[in-house]
């Protein structure tokens, strides 16, 4: 056996392609390359035809590729041949539109083996933006809904926890997202968007840049979790930490220069032309009014789940999630429940159960939208009583509150909103203090 494995070297020790799997998004297909090891690839492309070559040092395919399916994807057909006297593999991709590859390699994770992933980004055409009407209290129709970013976590590649049967966290918590955007939709004054709608990977940044495009009011993120005791139980709501928020607001700062990212919602406030002290006490005013309002949604969907499902703690729990840490939008976090645990598992595959968790989720927002909603929205103007003078009239100050986000949230100048409250020049407000509006 030395002897053969001597003479024939690559069939004995070269790393194997054991399958190719391709997950479809609306902006990008991704070629996952199973592997029994670490592997060298370059890749480049050739014109006239398009196509990418993909070329793995000692290795050699087992897969088959015609078995594939491409249907989907920008790749009309994928083929194969062998370098170097046999030595090397080479992978040859034909194209049927124009994409930008990006090619990189994961270690083996609990799930998969050596993985090497090509991503082939297709060109988005960008939208022309549409000439609306300027958005005016005197005219319902102009103004805007409230939009509601909603992120079912993993997807692809990623099952995320897997329990009892199999059942995958990411086919969970993607049922439970279409759910609660049907029970959004259905309610006037809401928008409701999907990060995801597929079985497909996004990045935890690219979650949270994704809602920005959005111009989203909140973000909620839905998981389910996994432990390795099955015994664990109880489903859980969560808001970021002080010590993440600090965190966030120092990478902010630290890229505040090369950064077209904006805070302040639909105010669109820029850092990058602020000097740093500015910068910072902008984002800090940003950030606290976002944390104060995730803590009041994540509060009332908590009671709301606890009225039929055993709850991992008895309070909102803090973390440093990634997806939390958006500066200026409200953001939460749902663990819907155990799925290692057999007894929770069964419910949350439930279509019944997963509708009874959206509708907690559903209502807990449009609760916290109902009493505070953002100027110039049809939910503003409802809560109004259909007055088109004041939208809102009053606002009762909540810890984290300051003049200028009051301001900022409802439309109005700040020098408006001292002069008809008799400020003058201080901005000194008490908590529990009912501020008026003036007109926006």
């Amino acid at each position: 056996m030395l002897a053969s494995c001597w003479l024939a070297a690559v069939s004995c020790y070269a790393t194997e392609v054991n399958n190719v799997r391709v997950w479809i998004a609306p902006d990008h297909a991704r070629l996952v390359f199973d592997l029994s090891g670490v592997v060298q690839h370059k890749l480049f492309t050739l014109k006239k035809p398009d196509r990418i070559v993909l070329d793995l040092s000692g290795a050699k395919l087992l897969s088959d590729l015609a078995a594939v399916d491409l249907s989907k994807s920008p790749i009309s057909l994928m083929r194969s041949g062998s370098r170097n006297g046999g030595k090397d593999l080479r992978v040859v991709l034909d194209l049927k539109e124009t994409v930008k590859p990006k090619s990189f390699s994961l270690k083996p994770n609990d799930q998969y083996g050596h993985r090497l992933v090509l991503d082939l980004y297709r060109e988005v055409a960008k939208e022309v933006p549409q000439k609306t009407a300027i958005a005016s209290t005197n005219n319902p129709a102009t103004l805007r809904d409230i939009i509601i970013a909603i992120d079912a976590g993993h997807g692809g590649e990623d099952p995320g926890a897997i329990g009892p049967g199999r059942v995958k966290e990411k086919t969970v918590v993607l049922g439970v997202a279409r759910e609660l955007k049907a029970l959004l939709a259905k309610e006037r004054g809401f928008k409701p968007k999907l990060t995801r709608d597929g079985d497909y990977y996004i990045s935890l940044r690219s979650r949270t840049q994704r809602a920005r495009k959005m111009n989203a009011d909140m973000f909620v993120s839905i998981h389910a979790d996994g432990f390795k005791d099955k015994r664990a139980r109880g489903a859980s709501v969560w808001v970021l930490s002080p010590r993440g928020a600090s965190s966030e607001m120092g990478r902010w700062l630290a890229r505040k220069e090369n950064s077209a990212d904006l805070i302040g919602g639909v105010g669109s406030v820029s850092l990058e032309d602020k000097d740093d002290v500015l910068a910072k006490v902008l984002l800090d005013m940003s950030m606290t009014a976002s944390r104060s309002d995730s803590r009041q949604i994540a509060q009332s969907i908590h009671r709301n789940m606890g009225r039929f499902a055993k709850m991992h703690k008895k309070q909102v729990e803090q973390a440093g999630f990634v997806v939390l840490k958006s500066p200026d939008i409200p953001s939460i976090l749902v663990e819907t429940g155990f799925i290692t645990n057999p007894g929770e598992a069964a419910k949350l595959k439930s279509k019944a159960y997963q509708r009874k968790m959206a509708q907690a989720i559903f209502a807990g927002i449009k609760a916290h939208f109902s009493t505070k909603p953002p100027a110039l929205t049809w939910l503003a103007w409802q809560k109004s009583g259909g007055n088109a003078k004041q939208i809102p009239s009053s606002y009762k100050v909540m810890r984290g509150d300051t003049l200028s986000v009051i301001a900022s949230r409802n439309g109005v100048s700040l020098t408006a909103l001292r002069k008809v409250n008799g400020l003058r020049n201080a901005d000194h407000i008490q908590i529990g203090q009912v501020l008026k509006i003036p007109a926006s």
